[in-house]
């Protein structure tokens, strides 16, 4: 027994300077849904392990028709999330980055690390050509018509009005650097808001020709709008959000700073005064315009990440939000280097993880040997 119990502590000591990789099991990725504006959340995704929701597209004519694009290739709900299945896992492999469905609510595209794909039918992908420095594409946002697609790649900005089959280049007048939030509103003259290089450009005609915007925050992390309103939109820079009443001609600072100082928000919805804040610290929510915040768990993943936060267009009350346990950057730098985006434990981990198990069994053992054997020899009063 001893040498048993020398062996696996030699193995551990042996093994305890490799890197291991670990998971905390109260902390799961996935898809969250919430049909009261985010006062209660419910997992919307399979619950199995590894999961990272990282883009949703929602169909604009069958609020049930969901895209999830996910670390392991993309997932198709018809039932609003209670059922899935695995879309083309011979070509839509790996992580996938980007999901939109066109305006029609039924033709889609993705973008993997290695490609751009379209759908016109369920499990049905062809490859099509895409933009250069697009991929892994950041954000597919669609437009106000059928056809119409803007694409923010990992270099570049691009816009389709054939669905995917061509792309024109759209970053004539905005500064080489990656464009990081997009906000398209149809309602507008379809008017099209992105971040890049922290500053805040607009357009209103297709994205031939850019205004920058002036807002004062020293740069910006994400855009949102309201539902509500399609001339009310948001903006945060760290743990603060601005607003414009007119589209995005003015901003002005509103509200109290996230519970959170050290927060990066990803993304902003807001009805009115309900606003819910996706960031790397979490989701928040406001119900009286940003003056108070409180900071939504329960159901939700403790201390993730969360970045798409989805809105269903024919339900306004519904809202959709995605967390990942591997940081949402690491997944698109792996898909920009090639890398695949989940990466399986090496044999050092998983073989000091065994001499630990073995460890604790071999010492429990004898623990329990011993205090049966004491009981045994003690004397009889």
């Amino acid at each position: 027994m001893r040498s048993v119990v020398a062996s696996a502590l030699a193995l551990v000591i042996l093994l305890w300077s490799s890197v291991a990789s670990a998971h905390d099991a109260s902390a799961w990725g996935g898809l969250f849904r919430s049909s009261d504006q985010g006062a209660t959340w419910f997992l919307a995704s399979p619950g199995a392990y590894p999961m990272a929701a990282i883009a949703l597209a929602v169909s604009s004519t069958d609020a049930n028709h969901l895209l999830l694009a996910t670390d392991a290739g993309v997932l198709r709900s018809r039932n609003g999330g209670r059922d899935w299945t695995r879309e083309a896992p011979n070509v839509l492999r790996g992580a996938v980055f980007a999901a939109a469905f066109d305006a029609d609510g039924r033709r889609a595209l993705v973008s993997t690390g290695g490609g751009l794909f379209r759908s016109d039918a369920d499990d049905e992908w062809r490859a099509v050509r895409s933009p250069r420095g697009a991929l892994p594409a950041r954000v597919i946002a669609r437009g106000g018509v059928p056809g119409r697609a803007y694409l923010a790649g990992w270099r570049g900005f691009a816009r389709s009005d054939d669905w995917g089959a061509s792309w024109s280049d759209a970053a004539a007048g905005l500064p080489d650097a990656p464009v990081t939030s997009v906000l398209v509103i149809p309602e507008l003259r379809e008017s099209v808001h992105i971040v890049v290089a922290d500053g805040l450009w607009s357009t209103h005609d297709g994205a031939r020709t850019w205004m920058k915007r002036d807002i004062g925050t020293g740069g910006l992390d994400a855009l949102g709008r309201d539902v509500g309103d399609p001339a009310r939109l948001w903006a945060a820079r760290g743990p603060r959000l601005w607003v414009s009443d007119d589209g995005g001609a003015h901003w002005r600072a509103t509200g109290a700073p996230l519970p959170e100082p050290a927060a990066s928000v990803r993304g902003i919805s807001a009805m009115g005064d309900m606003i819910v804040v996706a960031s790397d610290r979490g989701l928040f929510r406001s119900i009286d315009g940003g003056e108070r915040w409180a900071t939504l768990e329960g159901a939700l993943p403790a201390h993730l990440e969360a970045w798409p936060l989805v809105r269903d267009p024919s339900d306004p009350e519904r809202l959709y939000v995605g967390f990942s346990v591997t940081p949402y950057s690491e997944l698109w730098r792996r898909g920009a280097e090639g890398a695949a985006a989940w990466r399986p434990i090496d044999l050092a981990s998983l073989l000091g993880a065994v001499a630990v198990v073995l460890l604790i069994s071999v010492l429990g053992a004898t623990t329990v040997r011993r205090l049966w054997r004491h009981r045994r020899v003690q004397p009889i009063r």
